[in-house]
């Protein structure tokens, strides 16, 4: 065999290697797609009244948006999956743009109580502006509302209190995951853990089990009240961690 196709042999090879793992991946079937690209079947806003009739979440070239750049007059909005979760692993690809100076975070093991019109459970927080805090936890449960990875006593956080590593693309896209077993959370940004968190006497406290969040419930992607937002999600996949 000669050196010219001794090397395009060699380079096919290694292609066709190299696609292995990323389609062993999306075609594991323990992995289940929780965005099919087009729709927003599966997923449901959650708001005040004042809100219902505002189309801030839609899909656009198969990513879920949320853009709410044109309006500050908007309370919380809230895109909920329908299905509830408790121990899994979650993957998806978060973009952020330069240009939008909003807040976002994906909830998990929440639930929304349509008479106070809040969502309670624990928040992996997205915050462009300042990338160092994605990936950190906030507690949207009533009776905390505070951070609590780091744990601080209410909603101040300074950039010292954040992670000593982290990675944030600013104008571009982000790989986030996060896994929830029993009471520990553990987040990763850009393949960076951030937070590594045993909610143990935190999210099966009394405030928790009254509100039946922190252990299990909806997974949702947050539109911060009065933020002028542009963000863009997709590739969303779970695993399940109970079987």
């Amino acid at each position: 065999m000669n050196h010219w196709l001794m090397t395009t042999v060699t380079f096919f090879i290694l292609s066709l290697v190299s696609l292995f793992p990323t389609v062993a991946e999306s075609a594991d079937p323990q992995w289940t797609k929780l965005f099919d690209g087009k729709t927003l079947n599966g997923w449901h806003v959650q708001c005040v009244p004042a809100d219902r009739d505002k189309t801030f979440w839609n899909v656009q070239d198969g990513a879920i948006v949320c853009d709410s750049m044109d309006s500050t007059d908007h309370d919380y909005v809230w895109l909920l999956t329908d299905q509830e979760y408790d121990d899994f692993e979650l993957r998806m690809k978060v973009r952020s743009y330069a240009d939008s100076p909003g807040n976002s975070g994906i909830q998990v093991r929440s639930r929304y109580d349509d008479q106070a019109q809040w969502l309670d459970g624990p928040q992996v927080d997205i915050h462009p502006p300042g990338g160092w805090r994605s990936g950190l936890i906030y507690d949207e449960t009533r009776g905390h509302k505070r951070w609590i990875f780091p744990s601080l006593e209410s909603w101040a956080i300074k950039p010292a209190q954040g992670p000593t590593q982290w990675k944030w693309n600013r104008d571009g896209w982000n790989d986030v995951y996060i896994r929830c077993q029993g009471t520990r959370i553990l987040t990763k940004i850009n393949g960076l853990t951030i937070a590594d968190y045993d909610g143990d006497g935190v999210l099966d406290d009394q405030w928790h089990e009254k509100y039946n969040v922190g252990m299990k419930g909806h997974i949702a992607l947050q539109l911060h009240r009065s933020d002028r937002l542009l963000i863009a999600f997709k590739d969303i996949y779970l695993r399940s961690l109970n079987d």
